[in-house]
């Protein structure tokens, strides 16, 4: 097959899924019981931890491991309003489902939400931000690349100028970051992500929280791997986690370069078909694209059946009907309603790019 949704999932890689195999066959007890096979259990997840606290630069107790990136986004938002009278929220119109459902619950219970402006690039708009903060906001939270145009935003700044605010907590969803580029959390109190994203299995994820934030559980029932998510600790899924760190992490700029290389190739292939609304501030493995005049529904399954797989908006959204992220962008419902998003891997090779290519020209062609 032709797969070209890898923003969406990744198939879980053999040596992590080796690496899961022999966890769950050699070291399956509670790592939190006393006797010595319980204590090896633990070793096996201490040394996850590690490498996966070495790559953020943070400490091992910093990792709150979930199930996913959608645990961790509500466990970041709700645990933080739990803990303050403030009510104020800012973030922005292009958030992943599950930050935009935390919020509008919170809204429902009396908490205000602004949305801050963003440039015709699609990233934050800096000044506008910062008239945004006042004396009740208590959490800022946003994407540091969104799922569907993969803009890149400027993380780095906004970090910056919420360190003058020792009561504002600062929560980004680095879900789309994670293993494509380098990831800085100095300036970031709490950060989540999926394995699902880096060829680790599903049903495994976490939460960075600095050690200096407070945080009260969604899941009470005494301590895991932490006192901040009850259960029994994943000793597999987070052995193999640490796997898939320690596999992809090292090479992040090299997989860069590759990866837009065939970014580059294929906006090449349809300039003359498409309209791109991926940025220049998108990273190289999301392209979003609008075919005019096009149902995205109809060329999704006429590429389908021909076993290529692109998506329509992300996996999780809450409408199909249209792109909200381009709507916001370009204000062109026309040009929400016809994109497509291809999303690219290392893994992918320019012969699926030929075939993806000839596949749109060849329906465009039919259906002129």
């Amino acid at each position: 097959m032709y797969y070209f949704d890898y923003s969406a999932t990744t198939k879980i890689d053999k040596k992590v899924l080796n690496k899961f195999n022999e966890v769950a066959e050699d070291y399956f007890g509670n790592a939190n019981s006393s006797y010595e096979f319980a204590k090896n259990c633990k070793k096996v997840i201490d040394e996850a931890s590690c490498i996966i606290a070495d790559y953020f630069n943070i400490l091992p107790n910093e990792i709150i491991y979930t199930s996913g990136a959608s645990e961790a986004n509500n466990l970041a938002i709700k645990g933080t309003a739990e803990l303050t009278n403030k009510k104020h929220i800012i973030t922005t119109k292009i958030e992943h489902s599950s930050v935009v459902s935390t919020l509008s619950y919170l809204q429902s219970k009396g908490y205000k939400v602004d949305f801050v402006n963003m440039t015709d690039k699609g990233t934050v708009d800096i000044e506008h931000f910062k008239s945004l903060i006042n004396e009740d906001t208590f959490l800022v939270t946003m994407c540091g690349v969104d799922s569907e145009l993969g803009i890149k935003q400027p993380i780095d700044e906004i970090g910056e100028i919420l360190k003058d605010y020792d009561d504002i907590v600062f929560h980004v969803d680095i879900t789309q970051c994670l293993g494509k580029i380098p990831i800085n959390l100095d300036n970031i109190d709490l950060a989540s992500f999926s394995g699902h994203k880096i060829y680790a299995p599903k049903g495994i994820g976490g939460l960075i929280k600095k050690n200096t934030v407070k945080l009260t559980p969604l899941i009470h029932g005494g301590k895991s791997t932490t006192v901040y998510r009850s259960g029994t600790p994943q000793n597999e899924l987070i052995a193999s986690l640490g796997k898939a760190f320690e596999i992809l992490m090292p090479n992040v700029i090299k997989n860069y370069n590759y990866i837009q290389e065939l970014n580059d190739y294929l906006k090449d292939e349809l300039k003359d078909v498409a309209l791109f609304n991926s940025t220049n501030k998108s990273i190289p493995h999301v392209l979003n694209l609008s075919l005019p005049g096009v149902s995205k529904a109809d060329i999704q399954k006429y590429l389908s059946d021909r076993e290529i797989y692109v998506s329509l908006n992300t996996a999780c959204s809450l409408n199909n009907d249209y792109s909200k992220a381009v709507y916001e962008l370009y204000g062109d419902m026309d040009r929400a309603k016809s994109s497509i998003r291809v999303s690219l891997s290392y893994k992918t090779v320019k012969e699926e790019i030929d075939y993806l290519v000839q596949n749109i020209k060849d329906y465009l062609n039919e259906n002129n």
